[in-house]
């Protein structure tokens, strides 16, 4: 096939313009990630409580003890592929070698050493950790009655009488204290800021102690998945000034319906993309009914299948 001016045949010069345009596009994909990266939330690493930035701690001094033996043996790779390329003279081949007791104390004592460490923080922080240790606080905690529902979040305050669905409102730098159920499948209740996953089972109850350290709303999820609303299973966590919180609870008790029995089986049924609301009285008793199972699970899907308002795939 003759060739063109540039030297190209005639099917060489299109080959020729797709990988100038790969090369581009991959050139703005690297100059164009840190700007992307930049939107996504660090969660984790930009604690706001006294859990979460323990858990920092122990995830960043872990990390460090882990790069003790990751950084060296990175290093000894290139050494070594420098130090034994064919053209260096002085490097000593040794066909016949297998043991050396000095070799072998090095290669395993670092990691074993390494190990220990890194076992003796895991083990020390998750002691400390532990969800149901209660924080230490001259403030008493504020009372919070968590229940996972079908795709939902309810916050029940047991001591204000009111609840909550799909909004935390908790005031700055007092000790939280959880106590949580499922009114249906198992779910995971986390506020990565705050810090501390945690399940929710049903016929159980599990606790969780946390603490907002300043006023601020933070992201609170479902990190397990349960069904076809899991991705909308979200709510926020509003960290107010003490006097805001009881502002809060004060124009929460003017408004909205009562939640009891009755009330609590409506609000059971499956749905998604629940909007925020408020509950303006709530049962005493009803967060015991729902964890002894006096109220029953959630009712699940009617006929066997989600409604479409709940799994528009219900149609295929």
């Amino acid at each position: 096939m003759p060739a063109g001016p540039d030297g190209l045949t005639d099917s060489e010069g299109p080959l020729r313009c797709l990988r100038s345009t790969g090369a581009r596009i991959t050139r703005c994909a690297v100059v164009m990630a840190p700007t992307v990266l930049t939107a996504c939330q660090p969660a984790v690493l930009d604690p706001q409580g006294i859990v979460g930035i323990a858990e920092k701690t122990i995830l960043i001094d872990s990390l460090a003890i882990m790069l003790a033996i990751v950084l060296p043996t990175i290093a000894a790779t290139f050494a070594f592929v420098w130090w034994f390329r064919a053209p260096n003279t002085r490097a000593i081949y040794l066909p016949d070698f297998e043991y050396s007791g000095r070799i072998e104390l090095i290669v395993w004592s670092i990691p074993l050493l390494t190990v220990i460490l890194l076992g003796g923080v895991a083990w020390i922080g998750s002691h400390d950790l532990d969800p149901a240790k209660p924080l230490a606080s001259d403030t008493p905690p504020l009372e919070i009655e968590v229940v996972s529902l079908d795709w939902k979040w309810l916050f029940i305050y047991p001591n204000q009488r009111v609840a909550s669905v799909n909004q935390l409102v908790v005031p700055a730098g007092v000790p939280l204290h959880f106590s949580l159920t499922s009114a249906s499948v198992m779910s995971a209740f986390f506020v990565p800021q705050l810090g501390s996953m945690i399940y929710t089972m049903n016929g159980m109850r599990t606790q969780l102690n946390l603490r907002a350290d300043a006023p601020g709303t933070f992201r609170g999820l479902s990190s397990h998945y349960n069904g076809d609303g899991f991705s909308d299973m979200h709510f926020d966590v509003h960290a107010v000034s003490p006097e805001q919180f009881a502002a809060w609870i004060a124009s929460t008790r003017n408004a909205g319906p009562t939640l009891d029995p009755s009330s609590y089986a409506e609000l059971a049924r499956q749905s998604v993309n629940t909007n925020p609301f408020t509950f303006r009285t709530v049962d005493p008793t009803l967060f015991q009914q729902i964890v002894t199972q006096r109220l029953p699970p959630a009712p699940g899907p009617r006929t066997g299948r989600p409604h479409l308002s709940v799994s528009p795939r219900t149609e295929d």
